[in-house]
């Protein structure tokens, strides 16, 4: 096994042993590794687990076709050796130096431009989205640009002198001094990526194991049952970071590609465990309307870019945005070992409060989701008191079908309603084989009523759980009823 890291910052590579840096631990985040750095304060912490986007930074990293692509990161939520292999971009390395004089990005020069800054806090990781914005779209429209924003939070500006700085420098087509040095990072990235070995991490404390290739996983998950699964860490990061929890055992899945696949085969759409939620928006624009839907205000598009499928089954959230969506859709999930694998539908894997039916030998590595027939009526909803950027307070899934206007098949997932994500399994029961009407919905309502038990907390009391639920379900019947 490799005992190093090693990733490309400053356009040279960095090799982090830390058994040479006691500081340092392999779950120290990209974000305090910087401000560690003399020479890298400009990121910033504003609140440690993904809310405020101060602490963007940008990754580059090799496509299938051998050029970079470049991604906005939370550096609060991402371990250091999650970026081995890749390069690491700061607001340090957009402006340049020529003829002995400062010459300012694109991104940064309008932002002066357009009076985008006020008390600067914020500034370089909005910069930072800003400079990922334009090294992904040409002449973006607002929606491109308010979703690159949506993780970055200003309480000075705002925002509409950002916008405009980020409609007044995206015109470009990404060109800048980083076009010019692409061919040389890709060569030292090359470099570090022609050592296949798995990444071992072993200090006094912490054991952290990083695989490049789907057996090297499956083995290293056969040898340290107990070590904590993590692919974009958007989730256990927090435990670190907010609870203070040391992370002792940690088996980090992002550098496997072989887990970040997509087909469709069998009338089924499969992605691979390790496919970020930003590529399954992307994919589910016209093939999964509601699933779009949702992922367009699941977190941030930092979160996204990280977040895996996978990862959110796994974390078996009872207020997860994707879950009631999957038992909606019939989904099940691949379990693989080292000698089996199995199929296990999603409401069977998840079996209790953040509890799943993943075996201490296996991995999650494929999630089959079934292409919806075109009878079947399905939407997903989401209650938060944020549009953008929230936690759930309530959210659901249904699918319905009709025969003329009698309920041949419903299913209603409820999150946030109970400890798991859950079937409203007796409603269901009373709607099947009855018309679709609305006096046959709000007697369901009344039985939806007692399905749950909601606890109270911060996010919402009890009663206004149970009055959503039911009022989500008058509003897909209202969605739903034909004329």
């Amino acid at each position: 096994m490799q005992n190093t890291i090693r990733f490309v910052l400053d356009n040279k590579i960095v090799d982090v042993n830390f058994a040479e840096f006691p500081e340092l631990k392999p779950t120290t985040t990209v974000l305090n590794y910087l401000r560690w750095l003399p020479t890298h304060k400009g990121v910033k912490e504003g609140c440690g687990e993904g809310d405020c986007g101060a602490c963007t930074v940008v990754i580059a990293e090799p496509d299938n076709d051998g050029k970079l692509i470049y991604t906005t990161i939370d550096s609060c939520l991402v371990f250091l050796p999650m970026i081995h292999g890749k390069q690491l971009i700061t607001i340090e390395n957009l402006a340049t130096d020529r003829n002995r004089e400062q010459v300012l990005h694109p991104v940064q020069q309008t932002m002066v431009e357009t009076n985008g800054s006020q008390c600067g806090y914020c500034t370089p990781g909005i910069v930072m989205s800003l400079f990922g914005l334009y090294k992904n779209h040409n002449n973006p429209s607002r929606e491109i640009i308010y979703d690159a924003l949506t993780g970055n939070l200003c309480r000075c500006t705002g925002y509409q002198p950002i916008v405009e700085a980020a409609e007044k420098a995206c015109s470009l087509r990404g060109k800048d001094h980083f076009s010019e040095y692409e061919n040389a990072i890709l060569t030292l990235l090359q470099e570090i990526n022609s050592n296949h070995d798995s990444l071992g991490l072993i200090t006094e404390k912490q054991k952290y194991f990083k695989p490049f290739t789907y057996q090297q996983a499956l083995r290293l998950r056969e040898e340290n049952p107990n070590a904590i699964i993590i692919n974009g860490s958007t989730d256990v990061a927090l435990r670190q970071t907010k609870k203070k929890e040391l992370l002792s055992e940690i088996l980090d899945l992002s550098g496997v590609t072989e887990i970040k696949t997509f087909r469709e085969e069998d009338n089924c759409f499969v992605f691979g465990a390790g496919s970020s939620l930003e590529q399954l928006r992307k994919f589910s624009e016209n093939k999964l309307p509601a699933l779009h839907e949702m992922l367009n205000v699941f977190g941030s598009l930092q979160i996204r870019n990280v977040a895996t499928i996978g990862g959110n089954i796994g974390s078996a959230s009872p207020i997860g945005d994707m879950l009631p969506l999957l038992f909606a859709h019939g989904a099940s999930v691949k379990l693989n070992s080292s000698s089996a694998e199995r199929i296990v539908a999603i409401e069977d894997f998840i079996q209790g409060y953040r509890k799943t039916a993943l075996a201490d030998n296996e991995l999650i590595t494929e999630v089959i989701i079934p292409v919806p027939d075109d009878e079947s009526q399905l939407r997903a909803y989401k209650v938060s008191k944020r549009k953008d950027l929230d936690i759930s307070t309530v959210c659901a899934a249904f699918r319905l079908k009709l025969d003329k206007e009698t309920v041949t098949e419903i299913v209603l997932a409820y999150g946030g309603m109970a400890a798991t994500t859950k079937h409203a399994t007796n409603t269901e029961n009373f709607l099947a084989g009855k018309e679709w009407s609305r006096q046959n919905v709000e007697a369901a309502m009344q039985i939806l009523t007692n399905e749950f038990a909601p606890i109270s907390d911060a996010r919402s009391e009890a009663q206004f759980r149970t009055t959503a639920s039911r009022n989500l379900l008058l509003k897909f019947y209202a969605e739903t009823k034909t004329n």
